[in-house]
């Protein structure tokens, strides 16, 4: 896939709306549950893959879609520490924490609007009770830049951490003060080197696409000043303007966002530039360099996306701890709680804080498995599903082949009786080839939810 050249043409052609598909089965929403209907799907012997929110942030970045609480009062964030730690004392009556941990994600918020101090609390809570570490556990933390320190850099590799991602979006000051978040690029190269002098040799850096005032010559300087930073990854994302659902977007200046030619002249531009300077895209709005395990891992098909992104850690249970955090299994998406109340209202009750989610049906397995499957490795092995699940693909799914067909006869999928397989500029658009095999989406095509594709 690496060498084909993208068909930007078909890719505006099909350029439709979609769910931005993260780690759930389909599209369908979650619903109210109760922790008594969840707590079954905790009893598992699957590693862990664990997931803290730290929900807060000085003040609002426009283009946010995140769950945030701003905040300067430090008295905040302590008692969000100890509401935390009688989290993980119920989660531990319920949840054998003896189990390996494969992977400790931290996002927020910045987790980093933590004092050095607040950041050690919390690692100390988690170390009493996650004791059982793979060998190569894989332990993240998103970072802000603009708070961020050598001695918050200490804290981290002495708990263990080994890769950073930091937000940077882009470098263009009139972008910057339109979505109010004035970040400079000596301040980020600055954040930049102190993880390095660490010895933290994965480093991946957050840009978006479609924000005010950018442009093709706007962002061509933003790309030459991330170079610099040499990250081993890069995450770059299309601007999704929700203002419906994100109020903080309601203050940006819709004329000032770019067009739709202008966000895929972009578009176009940034994987031509990382191509030539050494990185292969992976997936949808990745780059990596040949030697990182996520390109390792596409190519023998072994990747696996859940709402973080992109992972190599696949196979275990997500379990979330703090507000709003999402946790997975097999047989469960659940979320805690996104009002502070409620959540500190549950907690203080000894109860663990989910209060909605969706509980899978054998159908939503076979369908996920589908979707997850080529939304990782952009290639489904039907030989292998059969085997899984004991069902003849094409006869179940002769009516979501006919749908594909479209994608056929523009040569952007290829069907097999072996396997289905996506080319490059189809990949681009995996999130549309996969709809057939959604079967919540019609039902919600009708709502006000989707961004397009590109």
């Amino acid at each position: 896939m690496t060498n084909e050249k993208i068909d930007f043409k078909k890719l505006s052609k099909f350029s439709r709306h979609a769910p931005r598909y993260t780690s759930y089965p389909t599209a369908v929403e979650f619903k109210d549950l109760s922790e008594d209907e969840i707590l079954p799907f905790l009893k598992s012997d699957k590693p862990l893959s664990l997931y803290f929110h730290l929900p807060f942030c000085k003040s609002a970045c426009y283009f946010c879609g995140c769950n945030v609480i701003y905040t300067s009062k430090a008295d905040k964030r302590t008692k969000y520490i100890e509401y935390l730690e009688k989290e993980l004392e119920t989660l531990s009556k319920h949840l054998d924490t003896s189990r390996v941990v494969r992977q400790v994600h931290f996002g927020g918020g910045t987790p980093t609007f933590f004092t050095p101090e607040e950041l050690a609390e919390v690692y100390a809570l988690i170390k009493k009770h996650f004791k059982n570490y793979e060998k190569d556990a894989e332990i993240s933390v998103e970072i802000d830049p603009r708070f961020f320190s050598r001695e918050h850099m200490d804290v981290m590799k002495e708990f263990g951490v080994n890769r950073i991602s930091f937000g940077v979006q882009d470098f263009n000051e009139e972008t910057q003060k339109a979505v109010n978040r004035i970040q400079p690029f000596d301040l980020t190269k600055e954040a930049v080197d102190i993880a390095r002098e660490a010895g933290i040799n994965s480093i991946n850096i957050d840009l978006i696409y479609g924000l005010p005032y950018q442009s093709l010559e706007t962002f061509k300087k933003t790309l030459d000043l991330v170079l610099k930073l040499n990250p081993d990854r890069l995450a770059v994302f299309n601007y999704a303007h929700v203002p419906w659902m994100k109020k903080g977007m309601r203050k940006i200046d819709e004329t000032t966002l770019p067009s739709p030619e202008e966000k895929l002249k972009i578009f176009k531009y940034v994987i031509d530039f990382f191509e030539n300077n050494g990185y292969i895209m992976v997936g949808m709005d990745h780059f990596a360099k040949p030697e990182d395990e996520l390109f390792k891992a596409i190519e023998k098909g072994e990747l696996h996306r859940n709402f973080q992104g992109y992972t190599t850690k696949g196979g275990a249970d997500l379990i979330g701890v703090g507000l709003t955090s999402i946790g997975e299994t097999e047989d469960v998406y659940m979320q805690n709680y996104k009002d502070l109340k409620n959540y500190e209202k549950a907690v203080d009750e000894g109860k663990i804080p989910v209060f909605r989610g969706v509980i899978l049906s054998e159908e939503d397995k076979i369908r996920k498995y589908i979707i997850m499957e080529m939304m990782a490795n952009f290639s489904f092995d039907i030989k292998r599903f059969e085997n899984k699940f004991g069902i003849n693909f094409f006869d179940k799914f002769k009516d979501e082949v006919k749908e594909l067909q479209e994608f056929v006869d523009e040569g952007l999928v290829e069907i097999t009786p072996e396997k289905i397989k996506v080319n490059k500029t189809g990949s681009l658009l995996i999130r549309n080839i996969v709809l057939p095999f959604d079967e919540y989406f019609k039902k919600m095509a009708n709502q006000k939810v989707f961004s397009k594709s590109v």
